[in-house]
């Protein structure tokens, strides 16, 4: 099976691509329900502050039509006990933001117990704020005699709490999908001090082919199984393995659930696949592995990191606009989604995501060097309605001059008229340290888009907000769980 990215609703991917008992094992890392905004920051070649920010996902359920409805769908679903969990949850909690989130869950776990083999293990990242819940609905889906454990994955972050001890953990939810039948290779944790000792202060390390632990004598003598709390450091700001994007969690925690729970060749599934660390870890440790995310913000920096950690990766991408006719419906669907496909089909990087009138109509830049090291902006601007006109180009114009941006990009999915492309023309050129002229508006629709046309820009530097992920090395992991 080929490795595939879904751009779409989870559910809907799940229904529609994954077999039954087809997935080795499945990671979830969704939202929790705090009712935050997450928001990826992306940062301005000299690196020093938020030029601007996007939603990657908004973190907040509503009781509403699609709520009563995933109620409804669990309630339909032949798992009665996980219904019966539900119904009395919502007796408990009426019908507000957390039920919505519990029934939109509920129905998600469902399909994740189908496409799980007897084999198989399900481990659900959540924090404190709702688990207790998902606990009990993984019971009622899974029934309570899979429950294998409660992980709790401790760091230090610098916070601040009154009243209360400062949060410094996740939980993370480990279930089988059949008592006794899952596959589990036992990692070892760090040497006890006595150990040291014996080892004369020299740490001895276990060595990892393609996830396999294969230990050296001296370790075995000194079998330490790891335990259910895990210390591993979250990714700070200077972190290099850190890429932008808020929730990015580090690799190490995901390549130990991997290495624990599935063998080389097995199949992965995160179906909140957010940044793709769980993508990553599958593909390092020689996994198979399925990623679907709602946003295609999430699914284009998941293909720009797989491409620069692992060359010559091989997977496919479903969902995303292959087409004149599929973009166009993106963008009657979906204004936004269509946006930050467009800007990232040119290399750009979104600008302000939802916020109405910030953005003076601008939808994303292009960073380049037209000396080869000064930067500067190319603005993009994207329209995805049948109707275009002479004032989007005299905004955009506009845009240009307030920002002293020398370029702009105009996208658009209806031709420009002729009055367009005169004004457009009449902006004139940028000459660069060459003396090599460019046109300073450029207009591109969606159909030379799909032929392959490109904004002609010096010296563009499509990663320079989005730090470039490091490449990997997957013949021999060496690893000390």
């Amino acid at each position: 099976m080929t490795n595939r990215l879904h751009y779409a609703d989870n559910l809907d991917a799940l229904r529609a691509h994954v077999a039954d008992e087809s997935v080795d094992l499945v990671y979830l890392d969704p939202p929790f329900n705090s009712n935050a905004n997450y928001n990826i920051l992306f940062k301005s070649p000299a690196g020093l502050a938020a030029d601007s920010q996007i939603e990657a996902f908004e973190d907040s359920w509503h009781w509403n039509n699609a709520a009563e409805d995933a109620f409804e769908q669990v309630m339909r679903s032949g798992h009665p006990r996980a219904f019966d969990l539900l119904r009395a949850m919502r007796s408990f909690l009426g019908e507000n933001d957390m039920m919505a989130y519990l029934s939109m869950m509920a129905i998600r776990l469902i399909e994740l117990h189908r496409v799980l083999k007897p084999t198989g293990s399900l481990y659900l990242h959540c924090d404190p704020t709702a688990s207790h819940y998902l606990k009990l609905l993984l019971d009622g889906v899974f029934d309570k005699a899979n429950f294998r454990n409660e992980i709790i994955w401790c760091y230090r972050k610098w916070s601040v709490a009154q009243g209360q001890f400062v949060r410094n953990h996740d939980v993370i939810l480990f279930y089988s999908r059949k008592e006794g039948s899952q596959i589990f290779h036992t990692l070892y944790g760090e040497p006890s001090p006595g150990t040291m000792k014996r080892w004369g202060g020299k740490r001895q390390r276990a060595v990892f082919e393609n996830g396999v632990r294969k230990a050296a004598s001296t370790e075995d003598a000194a079998r330490s199984p790891l335990a259910d709390w895990w210390d591993i450091s979250i990714l700070n700001p200077n972190s290099k393995e850190r890429l932008g994007y808020p929730t990015q969690k580090p690799l190490a925690l995901l390549e130990r659930i991997i290495a624990a729970s599935s063998n080389p060749g097995d199949l992965v599934l995160d179906p909140f696949c957010g940044c793709g660390t769980a993508i990553h870890a599958a593909e390092k440790l020689g996994r198979r592995w399925i990623g679907i995310d709602i946003t295609h913000l999430a699914i284009s920096l998941i293909e720009r990191r797989m491409k620069d950690a692992f060359p010559g990766v091989q997977f496919t991408v479903e969902g995303t606009p292959k087409d004149l006719a599929s973009a166009l419906d993106l963008a009657e669907r979906d204004k936004y989604q269509f946006q930050w496909w467009a800007v990232a089909m040119i290399d750009g990087v979104p600008l302000d995501g939802k916020k109405k009138g910030a953005d003076g109509g601008i939808d994303g830049v292009i960073y380049f060097k037209p000396d080869g090291k000064r930067s500067e902006k190319a603005l993009i601007s994207v329209k995805g309605g049948h109707h275009v006109g002479v004032q989007m180009i005299r905004d955009l114009h506009s845009a240009m001059e307030r920002e002293k941006a020398p370029i702009g990009v105009f996208v658009t999915a209806a031709l420009p008229t002729g009055p367009m492309l005169r004004e457009a023309a009449a902006v004139g050129r940028f000459t660069d340290e060459w003396g090599r002229g460019w046109p300073r508006l450029q207009i591109i629709t969606l159909a030379e888009l799909f032929r392959g046309v490109r904004p002609a820009i010096p010296f563009a530097d499509p990663l320079v907000a989005l730090r470039r992920a490091r490449r990997e090395e997957t013949s021999r992991q060496d690893a000390f769980f």
